[in-house]
């Protein structure tokens, strides 16, 4: 592998022999060594993880400000501040698809109904099982720029990490034509203003969020959002996403009752939409006529909703929110566990770059509602799920596989790696 401007990784455990790291069960120090494997995928060069694709790259970053949350260590703080003060310069450069948003409006803005065309190279499907794909632009994923010292990036020559940025993050560098790409950087950058207060993270959140209300309403309910620009397909993760940005908002920014709104009428949506089945678990989508599509209930969109409930209940309490999170929680784990309790979505084991990201999700929103609201069942899975990973499904250098139960299977990435951590860093706070 060739690392291209990379971080070097700054917490020795990385270094220890597996068969002594296998010894370890304190939480904490799991992530904190699953943490300096990761970083070996940074590339600095491009504010973005090698081996993994673009929205893939907010996620790990939301990943590692969650772990900053819960490990105040000089090291793990600093290394997060580096990564996102880093990734807000570097990373829009390598979007593999920006300004589609604004052509596709000019064109509709025209009366024109054609269809519109992207000549970027990036694109994402659903296949006929339900299973995602991206497509990127050709060379995207290759060795993605000339090997860069950390050292000398105007961003480190500026003094202070968090606020080495001077410009204003414009958030038009980090849309793709595709709203749940965009709303996952949303959440990567409210993550970062977490663990940094520096609010020109905040704000590009919110730019973002505004961007994509430019996507509502759908042609079913007069509500929701479109996956895409193309306004093609209605699928429960970016409704999913566009109602926990507009919450999570709510609970930092200034316009708190703009925020509460629309996370309200996106519920409102959600819930009439027919997304979730007889069994309370979510279908990826609805049909051009409006019906549940019948398609794979990935994990991601079991979780990312359970986020989106804790934080709206938290701007603005409602007996309904927390039971209906619990009961998303709890039909989902019955329906993803196997016998021994392990999370696995329909595709595994061998899943691809997209769906090798979900389950990670999944953990991360679960613990979002143990915090809020204690589970012995959220804890146990959670703690079955951490310790698997960790016993069964991470190699000799410490890097973490897609098989949760393992065996490990060859080859981790960063996409993988960070989505198993999701799941290390949630064992943390149980």
């Amino acid at each position: 592998m060739i690392l291209s401007g990379h971080l070097l990784p700054i917490i020795i455990l990385s270094t220890v022999p597996n068969v002594l790291s296998q010894s370890l069960t304190d939480p904490t120090k799991r992530a904190e060594s699953a943490l300096s494997a990761l970083h070996i995928w940074y590339n600095a060069g491009t504010g973005l993880w090698n081996t993994c694709g673009w929205w893939n790259s907010a996620n790990v970053m939301t990943m590692v400000a969650n772990l900053a949350k819960y490990d105040s260590s000089s090291k793990v703080q600093d290394l997060a501040k580096q990564i996102f003060a880093i990734t807000v310069v570097q990373a829009p450069a390598r979007n593999p698809q920006p300004g589609v948003e604004e052509k596709s409006a000019k064109k509709r803005d025209d009366g024109l109904n054609e269809t519109i065309t992207s000549e970027s190279g990036y694109d994402k499907t659903v296949d006929e099982l339900g299973e995602y794909s991206s497509v990127y632009p050709q060379g995207w994923q290759d060795v993605m720029s000339a090997w860069i010292d950390v050292k000398d990036l105007p961003i480190k020559k500026e003094g202070d990490p968090v606020n080495a940025a001077a410009a204003i993050p414009n958030p038009d560098d980090w849309l793709d034509g595709f709203y749940d790409d965009d709303l996952w950087w949303a959440l990567g950058w409210i993550g970062a203003y977490d663990v940094t207060k520096n609010i020109q993270y905040l704000q590009l959140a919110e730019g973002i969020f505004m961007k994509v209300t430019k996507a509502w309403p759908t042609n079913c309910g007069n509500g929701g959002i479109w996956w895409s620009w193309r306004k093609d397909y209605m699928n429960a993760i970016a409704n999913e996403l566009f109602l926990s940005t507009a919450a999570h908002l709510a609970n930092r920014a200034e316009n708190k009752t703009f925020y509460i709104d629309w996370s309200k009428r996106t519920l409102d949506w959600f819930l009439k939409s027919g997304m979730m089945n007889d069994k309370g678990t979510i279908n990826d989508g609805i049909t051009n006529d409006c019906q549940n599509n019948g398609k794979t209930t990935w994990s991601y969109n079991q979780g990312v909703i359970l986020g989106g409930l804790v934080e709206l209940n938290k701007a603005s309490p409602n007996s309904t929110y927390l039971p209906l999170a619990h009961k998303i929680a709890q039909a989902a784990i019955k329906a993803l566990s196997d016998n021994n309790g392990i999370i696995h979505d329909a595709c595994g084991p061998l899943c691809g770059g997209d769906a090798s990201q979900f389950k990670g999700i999944f953990a991360r929103n679960i613990q979002l509602l143990h915090a809020a609201d204690p589970k012995d069942v959220y804890k146990t899975t959670i703690q079955k799920n951490a310790d698997s990973i960790w016993a069964n499904d991470r190699n000799e250098g410490n890097q973490l596989s897609i098989n949760w139960a393992g065996p490990f299977i060859q080859t981790a990435n960063a996409s993988t790696h960070s989505s198993a951590m999701d799941a290390l860093v949630a064992a943390i706070t149980v």
